[in-house]
C-alpha cells in the first residue's frame, strides 16, 4: 500500500516579497492554486510559485521538475488542462494581456507561445465533447467569474463574455470572510465612504483611476468574499463550474459549484456547498484547487491548504478523494483531511475511513533548547501556525516526544516551520507587479529519526543525515508498525542554517484501548448562515474522546461536510440561508472513531 499525508510532500520553495507601499520585506515558502492533470499516463500539479512542476505515477510520491523561463513561472495560478494531443498553459496578469502556451511534452518541451487579447487573472479552460473550448476568470470582491467561448486554434474570445458567479456572503455563510466565518460583508454605503476617505489620505483622485483598480481599492474595505479560481468540470452530462472563496488567508478557504447544463450557463448553486471545506485540524484550507479524474477512474479534488503567519500567502497544496452520488452532487472528503490517507489502484471507496490514528496530540514533549515561546509542546498542539524552535543553529538540537505508553506505531510526519526568516535576496527581483525573487537553488533538510519503548535504548527509524532533498513536510511509513512509547528528531541541516523549527511533530499508529464514547453534543441553529455545537463529555476515562470531527449536510447519508476540532466548542458558519441540515458529531481518540448520532437542525 501506498500512503501520503497532506499537505502534498514536496520541496517548497522559498521566496522573498518586497512589499512595494512599505518596502518590507517577508520570506516564507509558498505553493498554491494548484491545476492536477492526468496526462500521458501519470499526474502533474502546476502550483503558483513552484518555478515548476510536480509530477507523480501513484499520486502518493511526486517530484519537482524545473520548467523553462519563458513560461510564465513568476505569474499566479497557473491554469494547465489538456486539450486534444496538447496540454494548454496560461496564467495570471492584470495590467498585460495574457499568453497561452502549449506543448505535447510537459517536461521536454517544446512550448508554443499563442499571443492572447486580453488580461485575466485565475484562468481556467475547458474543451466540451464537441470539441468547442471555453474560457473562465475572475478573482474579486467586486467582480463575477466571467466566461466566454474560445477560438482553440487562435486563443481568441468568440462572441461577449458572460457574468456566471457573483459573490452572495448575505446568504451563503461559507463565503463569509474571516477566521470561522467572523466578518459580514460592509454595506455599499460604507464602502463608498472608505474608499473616498483612502484616496484623500493618499492624495488620489478616484475619478482618474484606471477602471480595474477601482474595484481593488472598494474590495480592501468591503469584506466581501474573493470570488475567484474557477475550474470547470462535465461530469455524466452536467457542467460542473468550481470556484474559491472567501479568501486565501483564512481557515475557511473553500471551493464552492454551482451547475448548469450548459458551458456558459444559467447555473445555479448545487445543494451540496462548499463542495471542498477543510476549516479544522492540524493544516486548514482547501480552496482554489482542481478536480481530476484517475487512470481508474476516481476522482480527486486538490486545493490550496494555509498557514499565513510569515505572509498572507504562506501556503501548502493538499489532495482528497472526490466523487458524485446518485443524484449527481459533487462532494470531496475531508473528514481526517490531514491524516495519512492509502492510495489503492482501481476503484476505491472515497469515503474509506483512516487506516490509523493519531497518537500525538497533547504529549510530552523536551528539547535540547527552546527560544522564547516556541517551546516544544506546540509541536503536537495540531496548529501549523505554532512551532518550537529551537536556540540555535547548531548541528544536533532536538526535540522528542513521549506517547505516555507504548503503542503501534504506523506513520511520523515530521512538519518544519519558517519563523520569520531575516536573509539577504540571494538573486534579482522578478518586478512584474510585488517585487518577488523565488529561490531555485537545490536546499537540503536533514535529520536522524529514533525510536525507543523505554526512553534509553533507541533505534534508528530513519537516517536522513545525507539526504540531498528539502521536504518541510516528510512522511514516514511503517506500515508493519512499530512498538514504540518514545520519538526523538535530531535536526542536522536545515535551509538558509536556520535555527530549526518544527510545528508538528505528528505521529500516527493505534492503541489497545477502548474507541471514545460517543460525543454527548447540543446543538443549536444561531441564525440563518451558522450553527453552534456544544460538547458536553467528560474529560475522565479511559475512553475519553481527543477530538470531535463535526459532520453536516442536506440528509443524513450526505453528511459532505467536516470540521475537526479539539475544543468542546465550535461555531459552523457555513451554511446557506433557508435550508435544514443534518449534524453528526463522531470522536476520535488513539484507539478508533466513534460516530455519534444524526440530528436535524432548521
Amino acid at each position: 500500500m501506498k500512503y501520503y499525508c497532506n499537505p502534498v510532500n514536496i520541496n517548497y520553495r522559498y521566496q522573498f516579497n518586497k512589499d512595494p507601499r512599505t518596502q518590507v520585506l517577508s520570506i516564507n515558502r509558498e505553493a498554491a492554486d494548484p491545476s492536477m492533470i492526468c496526462f500521458g499516463g501519470r499526474y502533474y500539479i502546476f502550483a503558483s510559485m513552484t518555478l515548476g512542476v510536480w509530477v507523480s505515477d501513484d499520486l502518493a510520491n511526486w517530484e519537482n521538475h524545473r520548467l523553462p523561463d519563458t513560461l510564465p513561472l513568476y505569474d499566479y495560478a497557473p491554469d494547465v488542462r489538456v486539450i486534444g494531443s496538447y496540454v494548454y498553459l496560461s496564467a495570471s496578469k492584470r495590467s498585460k494581456n495574457c499568453n497561452f502556451f502549449r506543448t505535447k511534452d510537459i517536461l521536454n518541451g517544446p512550448y508554443e507561445e499563442i499571443t492572447g487579447s486580453f488580461p485575466f487573472w485565475d484562468p481556467n479552460l475547458f474543451q466540451d465533447d464537441d470539441g468547442k473550448v471555453y474560457f473562465y476568470w475572475g478573482c474579486a470582491s467586486e467582480t463575477p467569474i466571467y466566461g466566454v467561448e474560445m477560438d482553440r486554434d487562435t486563443m481568441q474570445p468568440v462572441g461577449e463574455r458572460k457574468e456566471l458567479i457573483f459573490g452572495n456572503a448575505f446568504e451563503h455563510g461559507y463565503e463569509r470572510t474571516g477566521e470561522d466565518h467572523c466578518l459580514f460583508p460592509r454595506t455599499e454605503e460604507e464602502i463608498d465612504r472608505m474608499t473616498a476617505e483612502f484616496c484623500a489620505s493618499q492624495g488620489i483622485d478616484p475619478s482618474a483611476l484606471p477602471e480595474e483598480v477601482v474595484p481593488m481599492i472598494r474590495g480592501m474595505f468591503s469584506q466581501k468574499p474573493f470570488i475567484e479560481g474557477a475550474w470547470m468540470d462535465k461530469i455524466e452530462g452536467r457542467y460542473y463550474l468550481q470556484y474559491a472563496c472567501p479568501g486565501a488567508e483564512f481557515n475557511t478557504y473553500a471551493d464552492a459549484v454551482y451547475v448548469g447544463e450548459h458551458p456558459l450557463g444559467p447555473f445555479v448553486l448545487a445543494d451540496n456547498n462548499p463542495y471542498s471545506y477543510h476549516p479544522g485540524g492540524f493544516l486548514p484550507g482547501a480552496g482554489h484547487g482542481s478536480t481530476m479524474k484517475d487512470l481508474s477512474g476516481n476522482l480527486w479534488h486538490a486545493s490550496t491548504m494555509r498557514i499565513s503567519v510569515n505572509h498572507p500567502f504562506e501556503r501548502r497544496v493538499g489532495i482528497w478523494p472526490a466523487g458524485l452520488d446518485a443524484e449527481g452532487e459533487l462532494f470531496c472528503n475531508q473528514r481526517y483531511g490531514d491524516w495519512p490517507m492509502s492510495v489503492e489502484n482501481g476503484k476505491t471507496d472515497p469515503w474509506k475511513a483512516p487506516d490509523w490514528y493519531l497518537l500525538s496530540y497533547g504529549k510530552k514533549l523536551t528539547a535540547s533548547s527552546s527560544s522564547e515561546g516556541h517551546t516544544p509542546e506546540k509541536a503536537a498542539d495540531e496548529n501549523v501556525q505554532t512551532w518550537w524552535k529551537a536556540a540555535s543553529n547548531q548541528s544536533g538540537e532536538w526535540i522528542r516526544i513521549d506517547l505516555g505508553k507504548q503503542y503501534d506505531v504506523h506513520a511520523v510526519q515530521i512538519n518544519f516551520a519558517d519563523d520569520h526568516p531575516d536573509l539577504p535576496v540571494p538573486g534579482d527581483f522578478h518586478t512584474d507587479d510585488t517585487p518577488r525573487f523565488i529561490d531555485d537553488q537545490e536546499m537540503v533538510t536533514r535529520w536522524i529519526l529514533e525510536g525507543s519503548e523505554d526512553g534509553l535504548h533507541y533505534q534508528v527509524i530513519e537516517d536522513k543525515s545525507t539526504a540531498l532533498t528539502d521536504l518541510p513536510h516528510d512522511l514516514i511509513v511503517r506500515e508493519e508498525g512499530l512498538r514504540l512509547r518514545y520519538l526523538k528528531l535530531t535536526v542536522q541541516e536545515v535551509p538558509y542554517a536556520q535555527m530549526p523549527c518544527i510545528s508538528g511533530f505528528r505521529v500516527f499508529g493505534k492503541g489497545d484501548g477502548d474507541a471514545p464514547a460517543p460525543a454527548e453534543a447540543v446543538v443549536t441553529r444561531t441564525d440563518d448562515l451558522s450553527f453552534e455545537v456544544e460538547i458536553r463529555n467528560g474529560e475522565k476515562g479511559s475512553n475519553r474522546a481527543w477530538g470531535y470531527n463535526i459532520l453536516w449536510g442536506s440528509g443524513p447519508e450526505k453528511l459532505y461536510h467536516s470540521c475537526m476540532t479539539f475544543q468542546n466548542k465550535q461555531k459552523i458558519g457555513a451554511l446557506v440561508k433557508g435550508r435544514s441540515y443534518c449534524v453528526r458529531i463522531d470522536s476520535f481518540n488513539e484507539n478508533g472513531i466513534t460516530e455519534g448520532t444524526t440530528m436535524t437542525v432548521v
